[in-house]
């Protein structure tokens, strides 16, 4: 699945559950792995940042102990890069776990929104929005009770902001989460 919101692109293929190599085999469960590969070049510090934060995401819902001793791999190909790229890694890892039909204990989504130096949050930020912003967060939020899977931030902002970044997010998601059924329905429908 590819999923671009607004100018950025990112292509997710999933490949699993397969067997695993001895060395990364987990006896209780499906071993999880992550690659976030960028436009151009090898990935580095920023990339392998993503990918702990992707995993840690993805453990969260996939019921990988359906599946031990098995591996996952998760490749996101970054297409193209205008802002908020974390979200769009986090909605096409999603997306790639639905299409697969691997048994999840949630779906989940990213949002980011990025603090302006006023006080104004914007949803969805474009690269020049997040450069001129105060504070860039950016959350997973799962659809079972839109509870927060996994959150990072870049800049400053006091608990009051964050907490009405989260809840702006939260509300957000509903959107988000209704893409993928249209998506779904659209998929299967034919």
């Amino acid at each position: 699945p590819s999923v671009c919101p607004g100018d950025t692109s990112v292509l997710a293929g999933l490949y699993g559950p397969a067997e695993a190599k001895i060395s990364k085999e987990l006896p209780d469960r499906a071993a999880l792995e992550v690659l976030l590969r960028p436009k151009v070049g090898l990935p580095g510090v920023l990339e392998r940042s993503r990918e702990q934060l992707l995993r840690q995401t993805c453990e969260a819902v996939v019921l990988g102990v359906l599946h031990p001793r098995t591996a996952i791999s998760l490749v996101l190909q970054v297409l193209s890069d205008a802002g908020s790229l974390l979200s769009c890694c986090l909605n096409a890892a999603c997306m790639a776990l639905l299409d697969a039909g691997l048994p999840l204990a949630a779906l989940f989504c990213g949002v980011t929104c990025a603090l302006q130096p006023d006080g104004t949050i914007l949803l969805d930020p474009t690269a020049r929005q997040e450069q001129d912003a105060r504070a860039v967060l950016t959350f997973a939020i799962a659809s079972s009770d839109r509870k927060v899977l996994m959150a990072t931030t870049k800049g400053s902002c006091s608990v009051e902001e964050m907490q009405q970044c989260l809840a702006v997010s939260q509300r957000a998601a509903d959107t988000i989460f209704q893409f993928y059924r249209d998506s779904v329905r659209r998929r299967y429908s034919k």
